[in-house]
């Protein structure tokens, strides 16, 4: 039996037969050539095929895990355009006098060994996508390429790593998982694997052989192990766990429909965070009460210039339309620390988690807030939507923030354009200042969210993007919990509701504390709705 340990990055234990990823690899060789130019023209006509592959997998990831996961292939189609990738291809090409393949594989380990080395994590992710364009490429001149054959029947995958490209052409009907050697939980193809919902590893150290081809593999996407060939003892564990998990989602499935109230009769909401309207249907289907928090920065993220206010209505709309009078609630633009968008312009910081971002950026920018604001409003003539302001600080700015959406909407009205007066209007905590200072915020808003992932790292003074700290940094410490607590006083006392949108809300060791403090809601993702919503009513 070969035993090995990963990082789980979507949930689920599966057991068949193993397919080990081939694919057409055949060594690219170093060719002097006598016509360099006639070589640039071959790689050329290869990145623009290249690009039209992508333009085609983009068109199926958007029918499969939706337009905001599918984003990834817009972006490879991007990095083909890049003046620098393409100067440094033709570069070697006419100094060397070498062949195209050679040029493109060089350039994609030179280009992948730069972002490999980088510290921060996101840029560390885009070597697989250096390296999945430059495989297009070449698979496009005929000399490598990345496809493979799986047989027939299903199969659990194994592969040294995944490109996002090959986890979305991925059969859904026949695979049941898969295992890589490297990538990471940050990477593309793990969200991808994630909305698909294929149980996976990643990061398990050491790629499996073909030898093990057609071998029985276990896969446990909960704790990251993986058994190849596993023995009668292991078999017997994984197959009981399976039965488990089955009869574990068979009971979740029991409770679509009820509401997420205690023992006791205290009612907590339990919404969805999502990043996009792709996200919707995994709301739907899990059956949430609302939307919690509409990450709104993800469609100017996705965007290669400021999206428009028309672009931005149609995604507010359609979220709105979809929940069908449950209660959505749009976070404003949060761009700044680790969100960039390079049109933005924003300089460079030494410490961007404390500088020039979200409510910052939209005060200092009110035109670009505006048009923000008119898009939400505009949408609240088709649902039931909320506005909700982030990384707030000051009582001034939330009523800096209140008179922009006043005028916003004043100028609608005036315009006959339709859109819902009473919108409510929230902010997030997400700093101690405004959990300190409540009270007082508390009466110039309808509801507050409680953003825990940056009010830890703020109350700690820890990054939470930092793994060298992580044996530092203490979700449940007393500080964060009493600052927790404090805004839920402070909402109540002034008679609006309270919600959790972090990280923390999905945490079922705290649930019980919440509904002691009296929280009225708990915003988590898509897939944690159901067993939080198992724990409340066990309370």
């Amino acid at each position: 039996m070969l035993s090995l340990k990963g990082k789980g990055v979507c949930g689920g234990v599966t057991l068949g037969t193993l397919a080990v990823l081939r694919r057409n690899a055949a060594a690219v060789k170093r060719r002097k050539v006598q016509n360099a130019e006639a070589e640039v023209a071959r790689f050329q006509t290869a990145r623009q095929d290249a690009i039209d592959k992508l333009a085609e997998l983009y068109e199926k990831a958007v029918a499969d895990v939706g337009k905001d996961n599918a984003a990834i292939f817009e972006i490879h189609q991007m990095m083909l355009e890049d003046l620098d990738y393409i100067e440094s291809v033709e570069g070697i090409i006419r100094t060397q006098q070498v062949n195209a393949e050679y040029a493109v594989q060089t350039i994609a380990a030179n280009f992948a060994e730069i972002f490999s080395s980088m510290e921060d994590d996101y840029m560390r992710a885009r070597a697989a996508d250096v390296k999945d364009i430059s495989n297009k490429v070449l698979g496009c001149l005929g000399d490598a390429g990345s496809s493979w054959e799986s047989g027939s029947g299903s199969y659990i995958l194994a592969a040294d790593d995944l490109a996002p490209s090959e986890t979305v052409q991925l059969d859904k009907s026949r695979v049941q998982g898969f295992v890589t050697a490297a990538g990471s939980v940050n990477s593309h193809t793990a969200i991808l694997a994630r909305t698909i919902g294929i149980p996976a590893v990643v990061s398990t150290g050491s790629s499996i052989g073909e030898e093990y081809d057609g071998k029985l593999i276990a896969v446990d996407g909960y704790t990251g192990e993986v058994f190849v060939d596993p023995d009668e003892a292991t078999l017997e564990r994984i197959k009981a766990k399976m039965e488990q998990d089955a009869q574990h989602k068979k009971l979740l499935e029991e409770l679509k429909g009820k509401k997420s109230i205690t023992g006791g009769g205290q009612q907590v909401h339990v919404y969805a965070n999502i990043g996009g309207t792709g996200d919707l249907a995994s709301v739907l289907a899990n059956d949430a009460e609302g939307i919690g928090l509409f990450r709104s920065e993800f469609i100017y993220l996705e965007s290669k210039d400021y999206p428009t206010e028309e672009q931005q209505f149609e995604k507010y709309k359609l979220a709105a339309e979809a929940m069908a009078g449950k209660r959505v609630i749009i976070r404003t633009l949060d761009i700044g620390a680790d969100k960039q968008a390079d049109y933005f312009e924003l300089l460079q910081e030494e410490n961007p988690a404390l500088g020039y971002r979200a409510i910052r950026i939209c005060l200092e920018r009110p035109e670009l807030f505006a048009t923000q604001l008119r898009a939400i409003c505009r949408a609240s003539a088709y649902g039931k939507l909320a506005v909700m302001f982030p990384m707030i600080i000051s009582v001034e700015e939330v009523r800096k923030a209140r008179k922009i959406l006043r005028e916003v909407q004043a100028e609608l009205k005036y315009a006959g354009v339709s859109f819902d007066p009473k919108m409510e209007v929230g902010i997030m905590i997400e700093t101690p200042a405004a959990a300190l200072i409540s009270a007082e915020l508390a009466k110039e808003v309808d509801f507050f969210s409680i953003g825990t992932n940056d009010l830890s790292q703020y109350t700690l003074a820890i990054d939470r993007q930092n793994q060298q700290l992580e044996p530092f940094f203490d979700a449940h410490h007393p500080a964060i919990l009493r600052l927790i607590e404090m805004t839920v006083q402070g909402a109540h006392a002034a008679g609006i509701w309270c919600g959790v949108c972090g990280e923390l809300g999905a945490d079922l060791s705290l649930t019980k504390e919440f509904v002691r403090m009296g929280m009225d809601e708990l915003s988590v993702s898509p897939a944690s709705i159901l067993p939080l919503r198992k724990k409340i009513r066990s309370l």
